[in-house]
């Protein structure tokens, strides 16, 4: 048991609410798997030791802070500051069809809801999010009535101001054949620690659009998951951007717990030097008549280290299933890591299922064609760069989050130059 686990489990005692019976559970879980060492196939890749030795450490006051603006982008904001949201739920112009509150002020019925949801969809294998079951207290409901169709993307703001533990929840209900588009994003440099989960029941017939934004750097760690449970004919898209930092992991789990639902996830993720980062997801087809199509890929700068494991289950009953997982990796440096991992595990036998993975590093003739008709290093890196990753930038639905992030992305691109 690591110390900084042991004062988490600790303080998660001391809480106790109507969420009390998951609270337990994810404790109980905590105190028999332990800290996940190096032998543990999950963290094999990735070191703990940041956080392993680290005490837990809590900002009393919330300091000063700046809210990434996105151009032409209108939506309904929550902001999360070192772990506290800080926006007041009551005040928000939230459209008919939608409400939206606390998990702290949540009526009878909501707390109802909630419950059967909140750690419900997410596995329990993650172990820190087993640590976000048993002691977060700051968190939102997003409920979605039947039918409802809500224009307004909701946008999530988690902000790492001060070297403080911060551990957010999202819960979201999305009824039959209702449809809504959820924004989260996560940015910080300072040193800290965030674990950042959401959960997502989605009805039959609904539509969800997705993103989730885990731009932490620097000193910033975080780990953090989005959990999808989808209907029968639901329809997710979904697009994932992280960049690296000390240690910035992501895990993904897709549910298909309804016939005829179909998945789409894209993945990108920038490595400037030194940094790491991990995309572990996990499709699940339970039932037959499901189709997923997950794309992920990477760009690895001087000593980064990426790890991506994608596992897709098609479990026994899941026949006619259509299931392809591609994971490309683009190295800016030969002292880049990559530790890619695909899997296919597959117990029925009428379906149509694919994967692959490579590495590989920018063509020098390329580059040296770009260099030759005067264009910088760094210029040509950049185009060069964004044709590996503009095909799924350019698949983003939401054009206001396309224009925002092109030239985020070119930024960093600049930064991941190899010297």
């Amino acid at each position: 048991m690591s110390q900084w686990l042991e004062q988490v489990i600790g303080e998660a005692q001391q809480v106790n609410d109507y969420l009390a019976p998951v609270r337990q559970q994810a404790l109980t879980q905590l105190k028999q798997d332990g800290w996940p060492g190096r032998r543990n196939e999950a963290w094999r890749f990735t070191p703990l030791t940041s956080v392993q030795k680290r005490d837990v450490s809590h900002s009393d006051d919330v300091p000063d802070y700046q809210v990434p603006a996105i151009d032409n982008l209108n939506a309904i904001e929550l902001v999360f500051v070192d772990g506290k949201l800080v926006t007041d739920t009551s005040a928000l112009d939230v459209p008919a069809g939608m409400t939206l509150t606390t998990l702290s002020d949540a009526s009878d019925a909501q707390q109802q809801a909630i419950a059967g949801i909140y750690g419900q969809v997410k596995p329990r294998r993650h172990v820190f999010g087993l640590v976000n079951d048993a002691i977060c207290q700051h968190g939102v409901f997003i409920d979605v009535e039947d039918d409802a169709v809500i224009d307004t993307p909701v946008r999530i703001v988690n902000l790492a101001a001060s070297n403080a533990d911060a551990h957010t929840r999202v819960v979201v209900r999305l009824g039959d054949r209702a449809r809504a588009c959820v924004i989260e994003q996560g940015t910080g440099t300072v040193d800290s620690f965030t674990t950042a989960f959401a959960e997502y029941d989605i009805g039959a017939q609904a539509r969800l659009e997705h993103y989730r934004f885990a731009m932490f750097t620097g000193d910033a760690k975080q780990v953090g998951g989005c959990h999808f449970r989808l209907g029968e004919s639901s329809r997710l898209n979904s697009t994932m951007v992280g960049y690296g930092s000390e240690l910035s992991r992501l895990d993904v789990d897709i549910h298909h717990a309804g016939e005829h639902a179909r998945a789409k996830m894209n993945a990108i993720y920038l490595l400037s030097e030194g940094e790491l980062f991990d995309l572990h997801s996990t499709i699940e087809h339970a039932v037959p008549n499901g189709t997923t199509e997950e794309n992920a890929r990477g760009i690895v700068g001087d000593r980064a280290r990426a790890v991506f494991n994608g596992r897709i289950h098609i479990h026994r009953d899941a026949q006619k299933t259509l299931a392809e997982l591609n994971n490309r990796n683009l190295l800016l440096s030969r002292r880049a890591l990559v530790n890619t991992k695909p899997e296919l595990e597959i117990y029925a036998d009428d379906v149509q299922c694919a994967h692959g993975a490579t590495v590989a590093e920018i063509e020098e003739e390329a580059l040296y064609y770009l260099l030759t008709r005067g264009i910088s290093r760094s210029k040509a890196l950049v185009m060069l760069n964004f044709g590996f990753i503009q095909e799924l930038v350019t698949a983003m639905p939401n054009e206001a989050l396309r224009e925002w992030l092109l030239p985020l992305l070119s930024e960093r691109f600049v930064s991941m130059e190899v010297k």
